[in-house]
């Protein structure tokens, strides 16, 4: 079997670059509609696996948590890459990340607590 030429790779590539730039061309109301239908499908079945650890099928509901998780990394966090330019046109939605990027920034910035290394002047003498 021969190696794939170039032009049989950009074909395969092609329908994907196709997708990305319909999603680049959305506009911002379309690009929120277009990232909450995924998210409010993936997130909800986080708590479903939960509930289905919990009445004793760990197993399927480790897997679906792992899957939901994935999902939600591979796919949601991808589509939000490619909308948030446009998200941030609206102005509300501008504010509202504004804020969320500097408490996020505050929140990293706090010093970590450190173990106080006791002194036990007593012990071992």
């Amino acid at each position: 079997m021969p190696f794939p030429t170039s032009a049989a790779a950009a074909g395969r590539s092609r329908p994907q670059s196709r997708l990305v730039r319909l999603i680049r061309n959305l506009g911002p109301y379309q690009s929120l509609l277009l990232l909450l239908v995924p998210t409010s499908v993936i997130e909800p079945l986080k708590f479903v696996a939960v509930a289905i650890a919990g009445k004793g099928h760990w197993i399927t509901g480790t897997a679906m948590v792992i899957a939901a998780y994935a999902a939600s990394l591979l796919l949601v966090e991808r589509l939000f890459k490619l909308v948030k330019p446009k998200l941030l046109t609206l102005p509300w939605f501008a504010r509202l990340w504004n804020w969320f990027v500097a408490l996020r920034g505050r929140l990293a910035g706090w010093p970590m607590p450190r173990r106080v290394a006791r002194t036990d002047a007593g012990i071992g003498r």
